[in-house]
């Protein structure tokens, strides 16, 4: 029982995804040759992520359901609401920290480096959108073919380009990204975009009844897994192969990066069945942290 708490913890409470945008984070800037920045970056990356994807949960005003997680929330709220003061404060005071530090250098960044820091938060915030007496309620979330894309692109932009850019800013290291740096961003962006599009199915019913036009809701689960998610799937992978057939990888490093994308495959595969919110949490969105980990494993040790 107390096992299965813990789980509900860490998974409902999204204390996962911020382990996994930190595991991200590591195997992207050892892909890309640059050393790991300090911990305390790393910290700040868990609490915002962890910050941001509860936020939208305890914002929404519902009474007991079947929903595991939304029961979770009801149950738990007085925890969750302390645990984001807790993420905030910290991430507020390590940022502020970091301001004082290095305000001489954010004045000196370029204008294309000033993007790159600013286009993936503004991408969050209007996923969520605004809630305006006058202007109504705008969000990207509501755009159903569109959330997965915008989704990707940001956890691509925090895991992938953040680090290198920190790690520069920090060290006062000039530098642009190299094709290799970019080819890893659209590699993580569309490998995030399609486990966006998995985790859709198990809205499927919801998302119907509101007419949100997900790809699963517009195209049926049949014809989403076989003509979409394996097909992407497929095109992530050999891409991946050639890639690493130009850059001379060692066949123990290919095996290594091709075990998300044939996990990936099974677990779209699976998906023709209705599975629980904990699977689609666990198993689905666990592919980022396999992903991962066998990427650092691959650069560290082949």
């Amino acid at each position: 029982m107390k096992a299965d708490s813990f789980l509900k913890d860490v998974f409902f409470g999204n204390y996962f995804y911020g382990i996994c945008a930190v595991a991200l984070s590591v195997e992207a800037s050892l892909q890309q040759h640059y050393p790991l920045n300090n911990g305390l970056y790393y910290a700040v990356v868990f609490a915002l992520t962890t910050w941001y994807y509860t936020k939208a949960y305890i914002t929404e005003r519902r009474g007991p359901t079947a929903n595991q997680r939304t029961n979770w929330y009801i149950n738990n709220i007085h925890f969750v609401k302390r645990s984001q003061v807790v993420m905030l404060l910290v991430s507020a005071s390590l940022l502020a920290v970091f301001l004082a530090g290095h305000f001489r250098q954010l004045l000196s960044l370029s204008f294309w480096q000033w993007f790159l820091i600013f286009v993936f938060p503004i991408a969050a915030i209007l996923y969520y959108g605004i809630n305006h007496k006058r202007l109504g309620r705008r969000n990207i979330r509501s755009i159903g073919w569109l959330k997965p894309f915008v989704i990707g692109f940001t956890w691509a932009g925090l895991t992938t380009i953040y680090p290198i850019v920190f790690y520069m800013l920090v060290n006062h290291v000039e530098g642009v990204f190299t094709p290799l740096g970019w080819f890893l961003f659209i590699k993580n962006f569309m490998f995030v975009t399609v486990l966006c599009i998995m985790f859709d199915i198990k809205d499927y019913a919801t998302d119907y009844n509101h007419d949100l036009k997900t790809f699963v809701v517009k195209n049926g689960l049949r014809k989403t897994i076989f003509y979409i998610i394996i097909p992407l799937s497929l095109a992530g992978l050999g891409s991946f192969l050639l890639f690493a057939v130009v850059r001379e990888f060692s066949l123990m490093r290919i095996v290594l990066n091709t075990i998300p994308f044939l996990l990936m495959l099974i677990l779209a595969y699976s998906l023709q069945k209705r599975k629980s919110i904990l699977y689609y949490l666990a198993l689905v969105d666990g592919l980022m942290l396999v992903k991962a980990v066998c990427g650092t494993v691959g650069i560290l040790y082949f």
